[in-house]
């Protein structure tokens, strides 16, 4: 999914852009996946709330190295939308800490299994197997391992410091799930969060706090039914935090209508 969001009736252009490179949290919403045209999802609530828009790149299951490959292999990203951009968001890492029962290239190489009853077959053991060793390692094994995940966003930080010096760069402080098919699994968010604001500290990257504007709405049941994605409480509320540290950054272009978020 890499094409750019566009801008909802109603909603006053700037010109600003801003790039978010993300994972499916970026357009689903509490009943299923939406177009990226959807106002309510984050990256349009945070685009709105700077008189901005908002270029989405994202899919299912991102982690930090998809990011680093999508900033360095899609040529559109690198060509058309870093150059574009006024800012860049790092939306990626809530996906990172998740338990798997199979490191992430084993699991997406499933979807190119043959025949389909092999891949169907080894699909429905997969799924069912996932809880199961999540509660087994008790969260310990990763989808991404931290060292990793702060290696590709280190890459991605540098590289965009290259080529674009004094762009405005934030990320995030991963939101916690209630997720069945990670058995509810939690002991691996408390390191994944605290690492992922020393690595901000470490890189001068202003982090926003997904964690604590998600929970009062995950603990009321205000969330997809998978338990891991947004509802639209959560939707409105990131994308806010998101716009608020964003909005703070040396760099981001201010215009005289600003209002602070």
């Amino acid at each position: 999914m890499t094409q750019p969001v566009s801008v909802p009736e109603g909603r006053a252009q700037s010109g600003r852009r801003i790039l978010l490179l993300a994972d499916s949290l970026a357009y689903h919403g509490p009943d299923r996946p939406e177009l990226l045209t959807e106002p309510r999802l984050f990256p349009n609530v945070l685009a709105d709330a700077l008189d901005a828009q908002a270029d989405v790149v994202a899919q299912v299951g991102w982690t930090a190295r998809h990011a680093w490959r999508a900033l360095t292999r899609d040529p559109r990203v690198y060509s058309l939308l870093v150059p574009a951009a006024d800012a860049v968001v790092l939306a990626v890492g809530g996906m990172d800490y998740l338990p798997t029962a199979l490191p992430t290239h084993l699991r997406e190489g499933i979807a190119f299994l043959r025949p389909p009853p092999v891949r169907r077959a080894v699909r429905q053991v997969y799924v069912a197997a996932q809880p199961r060793a999540a509660r087994w390692t008790r969260g310990r094994i990763r989808a991404m391992p931290q060292r990793l995940t702060d290696a590709y966003l280190a890459k991605c930080v540098a590289a965009l410091r290259t080529v674009r010096p004094g762009l405005p760069i934030i990320g995030i402080l991963p939101p916690r799930h209630r997720a069945a098919a990670f058995a509810f699994e939690l002991r691996g968010h408390e390191s994944a969060w605290r690492a992922a604001r020393a690595w901000g500290q470490l890189h001068h990257v202003p982090m926003a706090d997904l964690a604590r504007v998600v929970q009062p709405h995950l603990d009321a049941g205000r969330a997809n039914a998978d338990g891991l994605h947004f509802g639209w409480e959560s939707h409105r509320d990131v994308g806010l935090e998101l716009a608020r540290v964003l909005s703070t950054c040396r760099g981001w272009p201010r215009s005289e209508d600003d209002q602070p978020v």
